[in-house]
C-alpha cells in the first residue's frame, strides 16, 4: 500500500539537516518568550538560561511527539513545537500582579489540564473549516509573519529604536542572505534546493562573521551540559483569575493549532480529519502540562515551519521528529544553544521573507479554488482578510479594549480564523425566506464520482490542479479508455517495468 506523503523516510543524514533547517526557523520566535518572561521576572543571566534550556527540552518532546505521534497524541504531521507568544501579555499581568514565576508555572498548568479535557468538544470545529475558511487562515499566517520577517531584517527588536535598526548593513545582509535563497532553489540540484534555506543561513552568518556583525566568541563560554532541572523555581502555585486568563489563551492556541494542522495538511497533500486535529490539540496541550515541570511556558505549533514545508518541499513527518531530537539535545547542551542564538537576525530575515511569503501563497492558491459568481464569497474574504490583518498592521489597535479582548484579537490569525467561520456560517448557510435563485454555497456544488473510476486511486494519491500525484509526489499520468486498457495489460505483462519506457509510450 502506497503511503501518505507524510509518512515518507529519508536517510539519517538528510532527516538531520533537513531538521536542523526547522530548528533554524522556529528558535528566534521560541526563545523569544522566555526572554521577555525572564527579563520582567527580574532574573539573571543563569536564571534566564534555564528558562531556555527547558523551551529547547520540552518543545524537542513535543515536536517528537507531535510529527512521530502515539495512539491519542500527534496529529503525525511535519509540525513542530515551541514556547507559544500568545500568553506572554497575561503572564506578564501575573507578574506585574506579584504572583511571580510559580503563579506563572501554576496557571500553565492547570489551564493546559482544562484544555486536554476539551479537545474532543474542541476537535468537533472542524465543519466550519471549508476551503473558503481555510485558504482565508492560511493566508493571514503567512501576511501576519511578515512583520516579524521584516523585523528580523532589520536587526531584531533588540536593536529598534537605534541608529543599527534597519542599518544598510543589516539590509544588505538580509538581501544576501535571500538572494543566496533564490540561488540554491534555482540551481537545479535537489539537494541544495532542499537544503537553501539551511545553507543560505549558515553562508550569511559566516559572512556576517566576517564582517564583525556576528559574534561568534561566547559559544563556548559557561557551562557544557546542564540537564534541566524540574521546578528550578520552586513549586507552582494557584491563583483564579491567572487560570482563567490561561484558559482563554490556550483557546486561541488551539484555534491557531487547527489552522496550521490544516495549513501543513494543504501543503504536504494529506487529508486532516476530527482525529487527527483531536490528536494534534491533545499533543499541544500534553507538551503545555509537562512545560511548567522544566520551567517553561504553554507549547504550540509554529506557523512559521509549515513556510518551510512549502519552500522546500520536503514533507516527512520524520524530518520534525529529527529537529525535535535536536532541541532536546540543545536543552542538554547549552553552547548548541548558545551557537543558534549568535545567528544574526538580519541573516534570519532574509530566509524568512520566502518562508512566510510561501505561506501566503498556499493560502491564495486554495482561495483560486473557491467559486465566486452567485454568493457572498468575495465580500467573505475581504472582510475577514482585512479583519485579521488590523492588529498585524497596526499593533496597538485594541490598547483600549478589555485584556480578554485583546488576548483573543489581538492575534491575526485568530481574528481572520474567526471572522472567517461566522461570515461563511452566515452568508453560505443561514437562508432567510425560501429564495427560489439562492445560489448554492462556495462548496457545494453537486457532484458524483463513478465508483470504478474511484477503485483506480491508491492511497496517498492526490489531484492538484487537475493532474493526479502519486504519495511521492509523482505524476500519474490521464489517458484516454482504450489507450488505459492496453498500457495496463502490458504493464502487468511485463513490457513496461520502469517509468522511463512508460514515458516513451506516452510520447
Amino acid at each position: 500500500m502506497v503511503k501518505r506523503p507524510e509518512d515518507a523516510r529519508l536517510g539519517v543524514g538528510q532527516s538531520f539537516a533537513f531538521g536542523f533547517q526547522h530548528v533554524l526557523t522556529l528558535y528566534g520566535g521560541a526563545i523569544a518568550p522566555p526572554l521577555i518572561i525572564g527579563a520582567a521576572a527580574g532574573l539573571d543571566a543563569a536564571g534566564i538560561s534555564i528558562l531556555l534550556a527547558g523551551a529547547m527540552f520540552v518543545g524537542g518532546l513535543g515536536t517528537m511527539l507531535q510529527s512521530w505521534g502515539l495512539p491519542f497524541f500527534g496529529s503525525q504531521l511535519p509540525l513542530v513545537q515551541g514556547v507559544s507568544f500568545s500568553g506572554v501579555a497575561s503572564m506578564l499581568v501575573i507578574l506585574q500582579g506579584g504572583g511571580g514565576l510559580p503563579e506563572v508555572f501554576g496557571a500553565v498548568l492547570v489551564a493546559s489540564l482544562v484544555a486536554l479535557i476539551a479537545v474532543p468538544f474542541f476537535a468537533q470545529i472542524l465543519k466550519f473549516f471549508p476551503p473558503i475558511v481555510t485558504g482565508i487562515v492560511i493566508t493571514t499566517i503567512g501576511l501576519s509573519l511578515m512583520p516579524v520577517g521584516a523585523d528580523w531584517a532589520a536587526g531584531g527588536g533588540a536593536l529598534e529604536g537605534t541608529a543599527d535598526y534597519a542599518s544598510v548593513e543589516n539590509l544588505l545582509l538580509a538581501a544576501g542572505t535571500l538572494l543566496v535563497v533564490l540561488i540554491l532553489s534555482k540551481s537545479g540540484i535537489a539537494i541544495l534546493s532542499r537544503l537553501a534555506i539551511l545553507l543560505a543561513i549558515i553562508i550569511g552568518t559566516a559572512a556576517a562573521a566576517i564582517l564583525g556583525i556576528a559574534d561568534l566568541s561566547g559559544v563556548m563560554t559557561g557551562e557544557i551540559v546542564a540537564a534541566p532541572e524540574p521546578f528550578a523555581f520552586g513549586a507552582p502555585t494557584f491563583a483564579v483569575g491567572a487560570i482563567l486568563s490561561l484558559v482563554i489563551v490556550n483557546l486561541v492556541n488551539m484555534t491557531e493549532a487547527t489552522a496550521d494542522m490544516l495549513a501543513v495538511g494543504e501543503v504536504v497533500g494529506t487529508k486532516v480529519g476530527r482525529k487527527r486535529i483531536a490528536d494534534g490539540l491533545r499533543s499541544d496541550m500534553v507538551s503545555s502540562v509537562l512545560a511548567p515541570v522544566f520551567n517553561t511556558f504553554t507549547q504550540a505549533s509554529f506557523s512559521q515551519n509549515v513556510g518551510l514545508v512549502a519552500i522546500t518541499g520536503v514533507r516527512s513527518r520524520f524530518v520534525v521528529t529529527a529537529g525535535g531530537f535536536i532541541l532536546v539535545v540543545m536543552g542538554f547542551l547549552p553552547p548548541l544553544g548558545r551557537l543558534i542564538a549568535a545567528i544574526p537576525d538580519p541573516v534570519l530575515g532574509g530566509a524568512g521573507i520566502v518562508l512566510f511569503g510561501s505561506v501566503a501563497a498556499a493560502g491564495i492558491r486554495i482561495l483560486g479554488k473557491v467559486r465566486y459568481t452567485g454568493n457572498m464569497n468575495i465580500v467573505i474574504v475581504a472582510a475577514s482578510l482585512g479583519f485579521g490583518l488590523l492588529p498585524v498592521v497596526s499593533p496597538e489597535i485594541y490598547a483600549q479594549m478589555p485584556s480578554w479582548f485583546q488576548v483573543i484579537f489581538g492575534s491575526g490569525i485568530c481574528s481572520a480564523t474567526l471572522m472567517a467561520i461566522v461570515l461563511n456560517v452566515v452568508f453560505n448557510h443561514w437562508q432567510i425566506g425560501k429564495a427560489k435563485d439562492a445560489a448554492p454555497p462556495a462548496e457545494a456544488y453537486l457532484r458524483v464520482v463513478s465508483k470504478k473510476h474511484l477503485a483506480r486511486f491508491e492511497e496517498g494519491d492526490t489531484i492538484v490542479d487537475g493532474r493526479v500525484l502519486d504519495a511521492d509526489g509523482n505524476e500519474v499520468p490521464a489517458v484516454d479508455h482504450h489507450r488505459y486498457r492496453d498500457l495496463v495489460a502490458r504493464i502487468e505483462a511485463g513490457e513496461i517495468t520502469d517509468p522511463e519506457e512508460l514515458e516513451r509510450e506516452l510520447d
